[in-house]
């Protein structure tokens, strides 16, 4: 969104070039993700609709595709899942719910790494070469801040996102129904929180702490 509207055609094509690959593939690994953990505990409903897979065909969905293109949060189709396969079906559906965002995390962070390991690498390389390089360490940038930026948006606790999911595990049955019945409030509160910036803030503050991370582990190896 800010190389849209920065005015600059060859930056905004840039841009797209890299941001594409990385939208394409957090949306397919946060849902496959999403497939393997309840593949793993018993339950095989996403494996036979063909959603074990990093082919984006199976995953996106094409408005969470232009929200993640566009402010760098957004969602996919969701997996199917059958609780009744589960020995817990609670904690069994937040385990499968709370794979994808872990699975952003760690993408961002890796993503992160070879970012600062690769710039730090590289950092008096010129020319072709070195601008080959640095379109590299970009898309790992680009994947990192996207990944993360789904992870966390995917954390809110509101229906059908997988925060809520993660959340009703753990609350009282009472508590649960009550969450349930404000789900519409929330909702609403979700998109003010959206339009006055605040889901932009918190995604921030997530990807500065994954950053640090990040940074201070290269520094420590380097």
């Amino acid at each position: 969104m800010n190389s849209l509207f920065s005015g600059g055609i060859r930056g905004l094509l840039i841009t797209l070039l890299l941001t594409l690959p990385a939208v394409i593939l957090c949306l397919s690994i946060h849902e496959t993700c999403h497939g393997l953990a309840a593949y793993a505990l018993g339950d095989r409903t996403a494996a036979n609709q063909g959603r074990l897979t990093l082919d984006p065909m199976a995953h996106i969905d094409p408005m969470g595709f232009l929200c993640m293109l566009l402010l760098g949060f957004g969602w996919a189709k969701p997996v199917p899942v059958n609780t009744s396969n589960f020995k817990n079906r609670r904690a069994g559906m937040a385990i499968v719910a709370a794979a994808g965002p872990v699975s952003n995390f760690l993408i961002g962070f890796v993503g992160y790494l070879l970012y600062f390991f690769i710039s730090y690498a590289t950092a008096s390389m010129s020319g072709v070469a070195g601008l080959f390089v640095w379109v590299i360490a970009q898309f790992f940038r680009y994947l990192a801040t996207l990944s993360i930026g789904l992870g966390t948006f995917n954390l809110l606790p509101v229906y059908p996102l997988d925060g809520y999911r993660v959340l009703d595990a753990f609350l009282p049955f009472e508590w649960s129904m009550k969450l349930r019945q404000y789900q519409t409030y929330l909702l609403l509160a979700m998109i003010a929180l959206m339009w006055f910036g605040g889901t932009s803030i918190l995604i921030g503050t997530v990807d500065g702490w994954i950053w640090n991370a990040a940074y201070r582990l290269v520094s420590l190896l380097l």
